[in-house]
């Protein structure tokens, strides 16, 4: 039997209304494990790169707690996270008994500590070294490894064979890394450091390893000039989700949501195995796109219209959540369809199906905001080359977004930009490749850079488009598109 509309709405709104991990604890019920993201878990894998808000804090954290690294252990058919003792060594927590707090980071480095000490100083300590745990302040910790190498190295070797004769996996992770120091080249600095850490961990041990969750644009930024580190990039995991992930992760919520709903959601859509206090949707809901787009039709109707001619909803969702690279991040997608379900019940109540295709509009144009507020707060320069295309129609020329960006003076609003955000950095990673040079050079390498980022695309014919995560926020207009956000 299939809910009723109103049901699927209460349904939907049991859903948590953030899915950010920072200020969520991870459920172990609602936690879910696209098939894409085993070998980010796998002990082995040092870097784990993904964009704002497709899990790397979730499995941060997760891979901390015993009963959800041993859920991802069983769901992965991972047997070597059953040997991994977890160690935090950088997050977004203030856990001054793990690591140093960005103030204390950056006094350190204030006083002349470098980089690479701090990180060893934290290495150490998580392997719980007596020399370095019985110093109470970290700025002492990293003067200890500053003027004993050699201890440094001997206490790194015993930790080891220690963890051999364990039979277990000292691991040691970073995350929220662009949140180590205030000024973002003096986070690379630091970024860089934990990287060759990693590297010589995995080097020189056999059983101390390290894990480093990263944002695409911090490690694209990076300057790695250290020996083999190489061996880093090329061997990086990336947390990646595909749209029958995305809606296998909504699905997944609601058969496991603190509704009564739930279990009438679970019998309409086939046999859920129960798993550790979890329910596991059977492999056609998380994976295969006719039986999904079947359920998904049961909530949302087959079409964004009264007819196929204004698109399938199935389709019509994630193609206007993509961001110019195809990737869509779970934050955006469950925000979506939490606000639909939210518009759906205050404006079209007596819908026969429980999301109305205006809703679901009004939820991508809230997955925009949020998206746009990511993108500045991570990359904020982007924000000001696209503000000045505002009231443009998409597709749009080269030609016609170069003449905009002269008319309102861009390189120097970038200069004025980068001088308020010190240490940031802009187009290319600095300024003056965006100031200088012929004007078309200049707009053509900064759009090529927009390209790279996702913020836009170039169609077969040349002409530039932005994809509607973005378009929408920032006031750009598409002929028969999402409408813009109108201020009230």
């Amino acid at each position: 039997m299939n809910l009723t509309p109103h049901q699927y709405r209460e349904l939907m709104a049991a859903i948590p209304s953030t899915v950010d991990a920072d200020t969520n604890p991870i459920d172990p019920r609602t936690l879910f494990t696209p098939p894409g993201h085993r070998l980010s878990l796998d002990p082995d894998v040092t870097v784990v790169k993904g964009g704002r808000g497709v899990g790397k804090s979730v499995w941060f954290k997760a891979l901390q707690e015993d009963d959800l690294r041993e859920l991802a252990a069983q769901e992965y058919r991972l047997p070597a996270l059953r040997k991994v003792v977890p160690h935090a060594g950088y997050g977004s927590a203030l856990q001054l008994r793990s690591y140093p707090d960005r103030d204390t980071i950056g006094a350190m480095l204030g006083h002349g500590a470098a980089p690479k000490d701090i990180w060893y100083a934290v290495v150490l300590h998580a392997l719980q070294v007596p020399e370095i745990c019985s110093i109470k302040k970290w700025s002492d910790k990293v003067s200890w490894i500053r003027e004993t190498p050699e201890d440094r190295a001997e206490a790194i070797s015993r930790a080891d064979e220690a963890a051999g004769r364990a039979e277990r996996v000292e691991l040691i992770m970073f995350d929220a890394l662009e949140r180590t120091h205030r000024v973002r080249s003096q986070a690379d600095q630091l970024v860089t450091s934990i990287l060759e850490v990693a590297l010589d961990l995995r080097l020189m041990t056999r059983h101390l390893r390290a894990k480093v969750f990263i944002r695409h644009d911090m490690l694209n930024n990076l300057s790695l000039s250290f020996a083999d580190s190489s061996k880093l990039i090329s061997n990086a995991a990336e947390l990646t989700w595909t749209r029958s992930n995305l809606y296998g992760l909504f699905f997944h919520q609601l058969g496991n949501a603190d509704s009564g709903h739930a279990e009438t959601f679970r019998a309409a859509t086939g046999r859920w195995r129960d798993s550790r206090d979890r329910f596991v949707a059977p492999e056609a809901l998380t994976g295969d796109r006719e039986k999904q787009n079947e359920s998904f039709v049961a909530i949302a109707g087959p079409y964004m219209g009264p007819n196929h001619r204004k698109g399938h909803t199935y389709t019509w969702l994630p193609n206007h959540l993509a961001d110019g690279m195809d990737q869509i991040s779970p934050r955006s997608f469950l925000g979506a369809l939490r606000r639909a379900g939210e518009s759906s019940g205050a404006h079209y109540a007596g819908h026969p199906h429980a999301l109305h295709w205006e809703a679901i509009k009004h939820g991508v144009q809230d997955a925009s905001e949020m998206r746009v507020r990511e993108l500045t707060e991570d990359i904020s320069w982007v924000a000001k080359t696209i503000e000045p295309l505002a009231g443009k129609q998409v597709p749009i020329t080269s030609a016609d977004v170069a003449a905009r960006w002269d008319e309102v003076d861009l390189p120097k609003i970038l200069d004025e930009h980068q001088r308020d955000q010190p240490g940031e950095h802009g187009p290319q990673g600095t300024k003056q490749q965006v100031s200088a040079g012929p004007r078309s050079h200049r707009s053509e390498s900064l759009i090529q850079e927009l390209i790279d980022l996702g913020v836009m695309t170039r169609r077969a014919s040349g002409m530039l488009d932005v994809p509607d995560i973005y378009r929408i926020k920032f006031d750009l207009g598409r002929k028969g598109g999402v409408p813009r956000v109108r201020a009230n």
